[in-house]
């Protein structure tokens, strides 16, 4: 499946694309969809089969998306809390 990233700050950014080559997933950095704001203004659109590459919530993490009809939908909100982000996780 394929999933776009938003950050809060660059640097989160460029760590997930390095999380992502490590767990031998496709990734690119890119600008945020207008659909999509950011804090920071870069994403990472990656490929997995799971939601993200790590177990563990990122800090700088804004929200997880994925296109479906041309549309993106959100999968994850930070504002979800650790809760949300465990049981979607699982």
């Amino acid at each position: 499946m394929i999933h776009i990233a938003t950050f809060h700050a660059h640097i989160g950014a460029i760590r997930c694309k390095r999380d992502c080559e490590r767990a031998g997933w496709k990734a690119r950095l890119m600008p945020v969809p207008r659909s999509l704001s950011s804090s920071c203004g870069t994403c990472v659109r990656y490929e997995g089969d799971r939601l993200y590459p790590c177990r563990e919530m990122p800090e700088e993490l804004e929200q997880i998306a994925t296109e479906r009809d041309g549309k993106y939908v959100t999968l994850y909100r930070a504002e979800e809390g650790e809760e949300a982000w465990k049981a979607l996780s699982d």
